[in-house]
């Protein structure tokens, strides 16, 4: 087998954040890699999603303790993942954006519960909140890929939690019905079209919500929610992980 060496696109601040995460939680542990190497092979699989066998044979390790490794790291990473209200506080934004998108997975969880008619795939829902601008906020625990964007908002008690906070959020026709502080497009009705100030409204609307789309690019450039080749069950964890991962960058 060839081995080479190769680079990341990501900062070597973040890989020594996430050592000293491991030599904190972990302590004194002997491990056959270094915290600095486990915090290296973790970030590699979540960024380019390789697999154990290549993880295994680059850092020279048998692929039992690779997974053993990535797992552990992950593990750390989504202990330290806010949660919704917290983040809220935290970020406080004039009012937030809120979507969801489909994270692909070739791993079938609980069968049709993770296929997504819409988008014609397995996978896992994921929805994503963002400040006015796309600054992340938060992103979801992982649903089935089936889950309607509404019903997730309702399942993760994100209509509740804005309304309590008094926090305006903003949302595309997917979430119709939701009330609270939740602002949708108009809709239109089959028994007439919509007036030239509905048109309006509904456009700017759409170059408010826009900014919401920088959040899934920063989510899928790790390339584990581009067709996981992990069950949907073990997605929350890593969606977890990789936000603590971006309020770090």
């Amino acid at each position: 087998m060839v081995t080479y060496p190769a680079a990341q696109d990501l900062p070597h601040a973040l890989v020594e954040w996430v050592t000293m995460l491991i030599a904190t939680r972990e302590g004194d542990r002997r491990c056959k890699l270094p915290a600095s190497q486990r915090a290296l092979i973790t970030l590699v699989y979540l960024r380019e999603h390789t697999t154990y066998a290549k993880l295994a044979a680059g850092f020279r390790i048998s692929e039992s303790i690779a997974h053993a490794y990535v797992h552990s790291v992950i593990t750390h990473l989504a202990a330290r993942a806010p949660s919704l209200t917290r983040a809220l506080r935290q970020a406080r934004p004039e009012y937030v954006l809120v979507d969801g998108t489909l994270a692909e997975c070739d791993r079938v969880g609980n069968g049709q519960d993770d296929y997504s008619g819409k988008h014609r795939k397995h996978g896992v829902n994921i929805q994503a909140v963002t400040g006015p601008t796309g600054e992340l906020v938060r992103f979801s625990p992982a649903l089935p890929g089936r889950t309607a964007d509404i019903t997730a908002a309702r399942a993760h008690k994100t209509v509740t939690a804005y309304e309590r906070l008094k926090i305006p959020a903003l949302a595309d026709k997917a979430y119709q019905g939701a009330g609270g502080t939740f602002a949708t497009p108009v809709k239109k009705h089959r028994s007439r079209e919509l007036t030239v100030k509905e048109k309006s409204v509904n456009r700017a609307h759409a170059r408010l919500r826009s900014p919401v789309e920088r959040a899934f690019a920063r989510l899928k450039a790790w390339r584990i929610f581009r067709r996981a080749r992990v069950s949907p069950n073990t997605l929350t964890s890593m969606t977890k992980a990789v936000l603590t991962l971006e309020r770090q960058r």
